[in-house]
């Protein structure tokens, strides 16, 4: 068994080895909480939830930390809006994040820090900074100086020249160089603010996650993961913080790309987004997960009615072996491919694949009547799917309670077609899908299940 990651410092695949088997440590940098979420804060949270649920198949104790954001210009500014302080507005939305994730099927993190918490651990790594000549105080703020950390901008993969000729960057009063970057921002009036040794004031947004990481993880660390739009400047300015000081850091990078709305990424800015609760409406939490994992991790998805109806076909498809097969089986070697497939940089596309590839051998087997391969097809689906997050909820409950009523329908109905009263037949079928029952007409005779 051997696990490859791309890692974003250099861009090569490389063969993952923790620090201190089998644990594994993962920093995944969570939301600014000031909105519900939408679908593109979605895709993070399941890519990091299925790599750690990827890694525990494989036999490691995962140990992931993602933050919270609770203090912030836009958090600010929706408190000022709604005339509230501004912890009520966090609080809000750190609720309906979790909510929004539990929906999901997310697993929560084993600590989940908000920044608010950490403010003596960031002050202490800002005194650290400033002593060793990496930080400067200036106009009652506190910047880290980049041109005194020689690899600056190596995980954005360009120079600090190269930098600067592309990033447009506001100047602020007291600043040595256009990208040194504010650590601690001196208090405004009617801002929140923390007393420090440079004054009152709140942190910058890098040093958070550096204070946490290393309070939670230590350094060096196995993992830190986030989306593609962090690279630059937010985890880039982890590296030459934390590095600087403290000698290492995260010894992989690991990036998801954007999702997409009319080639656009989503936005609140723009306007182009997609609550999770509004899509959790028109479609199950397995389906919006497989959308998410059918495009490479790395890749962009586009989001749009073409692909989530696919993502839904293959659910039902899923679904329906699940209740056809026949339950009690164990897996064998047939995960085998799914697992190379997971290995290789997480590659949930062509797991996916392979999980196809299962279901069609286990129809297959139903239909020769087979049922122990049957079985033991399902079965592995069944593991596939849970390492994917999509744990099959086949109604079990409610087929339960409604079950003798729809099989006497359903005797009802089979009179009718031997009757040749296929209207009668169809309207027996239509009042059951009314209320939830979908029946399925098969060879074996009709199957059916709740919605």
């Amino acid at each position: 068994m051997t696990i490859r990651f791309t890692n974003t410092l250099g861009g090569a695949k490389e063969p993952f080895e923790p620090l201190h088997p089998p644990r594994v440590g993962i920093y995944v940098c969570g939301p600014t909480v000031y909105d519900t979420p939408h679908i593109g804060n979605a895709r993070p949270e399941v890519v990091f939830d299925v790599l750690r649920r990827h890694l525990r198949r494989r036999g490691y104790d995962v140990f992931l930390v993602r933050n919270y954001t609770d203090i912030d210009d836009k958090i600010i500014n929706r408190a000022r809006e709604e005339n509230v302080d501004w912890a009520v507005i966090a609080d809000r939305y750190i609720r309906a994040y979790e909510e929004a994730m539990d929906a999901l099927g997310v697993e929560r993190p084993d600590v989940a820090p908000r920044a608010t918490g950490h403010l003596l651990e960031m002050q202490a790594l800002i005194a650290d900074l400033v002593e060793q000549g990496f930080a400067y105080a200036a106009e009652g703020s506190v910047y880290y100086s980049v041109e005194k950390f020689g690899d600056y901008g190596k995980l954005a993969g360009r120079s600090l020249d190269d930098l600067v000729a592309r990033e447009r960057v506001e100047p602020a009063p007291g600043k040595h160089h256009t990208f040194d970057f504010a650590l601690w921002k001196g208090a405004k009036p009617a801002e929140p603010s923390w007393p420090s040794p440079w004054g009152p004031g709140r942190p910058g947004w890098h040093i958070e996650c550096s204070a946490m990481v290393e309070r939670y993880l230590g350094v060096p660390f196995d993992i830190h993961g986030g989306g593609a739009d962090l690279i630059f400047p937010h985890h880039e300015n982890e590296i030459a913080q934390s590095q600087a000081i403290r000698g290492g850091f995260a010894r992989w990078w690991l990036h998801n790309g954007m999702i997409q709305i009319r080639s656009e990424k989503i936005s609140k800015s723009l306007r182009n987004y997609v609550l999770v609760p509004e899509a959790l409406e028109d479609y199950a939490p397995q389906v919006l997960r497989l959308f998410i994992l059918g495009a490479h991790y790395r890749s962009q998805a586009s989001y749009g009615p073409e692909a989530l109806d696919e993502a839904r076909s293959i659910w039902e498809r899923f679904r329906a072996f699940l209740r056809a097969a026949p339950s009690g089986g164990v897996t064998g070697d047939l995960l085998d491919g799914f697992d190379e497939a997971m290995d290789d940089d997480l590659n949930t596309p062509r797991a996916i694949a392979e999980l196809h590839a299962i279901t069609s051998e286990g129809n297959k087997a139903i239909e020769s009547g087979d049922a122990a391969k049957a079985a033991t097809a399902r079965a592995a689906l069944v593991e596939g799917l849970g390492v994917l997050g999509c744990e099959p909820d086949e109604g079990s409950s409610g087929r339960d309670v409604v079950g003798p009523l729809v099989e006497a329908l359903l005797e009802q109905r089979e009179q009718a077609r031997a009757a040749k009263e296929f209207e009668r037949a169809d309207a027996i079928r239509d009042r059951l899908a009314q209320i939830g029952v979908t029946v399925e007409d098969s060879a074996e005779g009709p199957r059916w299940h709740v919605q």
